[in-house]
């Protein structure tokens, strides 16, 4: 039995623009400033050549964000994801360099403390795909998951997050039912 019942409270029109996430009291970039950084990474080709590939993992490289921020290279193999998670309240983008990923996400802003299983009502899921040079951006209590759906094909993505990831919230889900299963901490991203 869920901890929490919440109502759909999707997001009101316009919510998704990357000019409605704006920076913080210490002027940090906004969302916009995020998502034009990943999408000029994105386009580097030298770079995205630079990652090694693993056909097994993920892999990445930690880049240089604008004005503060954390920025993640990311090669995805065919057939990975990262599972349902937040970003601790940050706000960020991320833009596909090469290949083709979906991301699964929830249109509704969930409680980020005091429940443990959420019960969430129906009409909130999204979906979207983005192929090469497609980026979003997306606010502080965005719940999503990104996977590389190809069976055959790489995906590369640059991502970018402000303030720096403080943690992150690993869910599961089952039908209308998230669970929330860990919360990672920085110092356990080597």
């Amino acid at each position: 039995m869920p901890d929490v019942r919440t109502p759909a409270r999707p997001h009101t029109p316009g919510d998704d623009s990357p000019a409605h996430y704006t920076a913080g009291k210490d002027n940090g970039p906004s969302a916009s400033a995020l998502l034009d950084f990943v999408r000029r990474t994105a386009a580097d080709p030298a770079l995205i050549a630079s990652l090694p590939l693993d056909p097994e993992g993920r892999t990445w490289i930690r880049l240089d964000g604008p004005g503060g921020s954390e920025a993640w290279l990311i090669g995805w193999p065919p057939g990975t994801g990262t599972g349902w998670h937040d970003h601790g309240g940050s706000h960020g983008a991320f833009a596909t360099a090469t290949g083709e990923l979906t991301e699964q996400s929830l249109a509704v802003q969930l409680p980020t403390e005091g429940w443990k299983t959420l019960e969430l009502a129906d009409g909130v899921d999204r979906e979207r795909t983005l192929g090469d040079g497609r980026g979003r951006a997306f606010g502080p209590h965005h719940v999503h998951q990104v996977l590389n759906t190809s069976p055959d094909t790489h995906a590369v993505s640059v991502h970018a997050y402000y303030p720096p990831l403080p943690l992150m919230r690993r869910y599961s889900r089952t039908g209308q039912v998230l669970r929330l299963e860990e919360v990672e901490r920085p110092e356990e991203w080597t």
